[in-house]
């Protein structure tokens, strides 16, 4: 049955949480300042999103195996590092089944993501292009025809358009299937005339990454050096740190802080402040010591954590 709908989030946490029911996991890195709006639409086969994000940020993201996930901006402004790789004007990614990937935006950034399963994509693919069509093993970056490109970026806008003013004419089965029948064969002809950039994703150090973020996840909570790091992941510093500045743009040191920081501020929030112990919190967030957390915390989000904690829960979200 098709759904549209448009949220606003001032929590990066509820953010990803909504973009977890798309299949997309999403961990982002510290952002003082969040704002993103989210809009989607559920068609029959295929699900279309726009994620407007009004702050810098990098973060670490999990396509779930069970969608096939094309994403692209959606203007040609300041473009994301994708797997490492920048973006170049007129070029989409189409993403490998359950691909981890990092991505990095340097400014305020609008990108949009087409979604459907991989197996009807396929037969769609070989339907309308008369030729074998096979969905690759893993992500990459091509440039389809402008032409083609643009016919895209307008029915993907004029789907997200009726979103936000028009939900109940796209909930219209009949309106849903001419817009996706319509974006299913642009979408085809965008991926079958694309030429592909060989040495778009950097395999050798996405490697790396990935088992950077599998350790992170198990020991983000313990005070662990850059040695130990690397130890834990089998790499050398300077490979480690070569990686961390080519996908994150800073040091393993800095990423992990900025991590444990993010972590910290929604327990702070999400905590009771009648029963919560400030430093048992800040132990359990990975820091050994309560006054460079404060000096830490303050500089990120420009408040004490003190203040987070009493402060009353805000909104998950902010309804049109």
């Amino acid at each position: 049955m098709p759904g549209s709908g448009t949220r606003t989030f001032l929590e990066p946490d509820h953010y990803e949480a909504s973009l977890r029911q798309a299949q997309i996991e999403i961990v982002i890195a510290l952002s003082p300042k969040f704002k993103a709006r989210l809009t989607w639409a559920e068609l029959h086969d295929l699900q279309v999103l726009r994620c407007e994000e009004d702050f810098p940020r990098v973060a670490y993201v999990c396509l779930r195996p069970q969608l096939c996930f094309v994403t692209f901006p959606a203007h040609s402004g300041p473009l994301p590092l994708w797997g490492g790789t920048e973006l170049r004007p007129g070029e989409i990614v189409l993403h490998g089944r359950g691909e981890r990937l990092h991505q990095s935006t340097p400014g305020a950034f609008v990108w949009n993501i087409i979604a459907l399963d991989p197996v009807q994509f396929e037969q769609y693919g070989r339907a309308l292009s008369g030729k074998p069509f096979t969905l690759p093993s893993e992500g990459k970056i091509l440039r389809p025809s402008p032409r083609d490109m643009a016919r895209l970026r307008r029915l993907h806008a004029q789907v997200c358009r009726l979103a936000e003013t028009k939900p109940r004419l796209l909930a219209h089965t009949e309106v849903a299937r001419a817009l996706e029948q319509s974006l299913i064969q642009t979408l085809v002809a965008c991926l079958t005339g694309a030429s592909t950039r060989t040495s778009a994703i950097k395999r050798r150090h996405a490697r790396v990454m990935i088992i950077f973020e599998e350790v992170l996840a198990k020991q983000l909570s313990e005070p662990l050096c850059t040695t130990e790091l690397c130890e834990l992941i089998g790499v050398t510093e300077r490979t480690l740190r070569s990686c961390c500045a080519e996908f994150l743009g800073m040091s393993p040191r800095r990423y992990v802080l900025v991590r444990r920081l993010s972590r910290a501020r929604v327990g702070l929030r999400d905590a009771d402040p009648d029963e919560a112990n400030l430093l048992e919190l800040v132990r359990g967030f990975g820091f050994a010591e309560l006054g460079r957390f404060e000096a830490a915390y303050r500089a990120a989000f420009s408040e004490a954590p003190l203040t987070t904690l009493q402060r009353a829960p805000g909104a998950r979200f902010i309804d049109p």
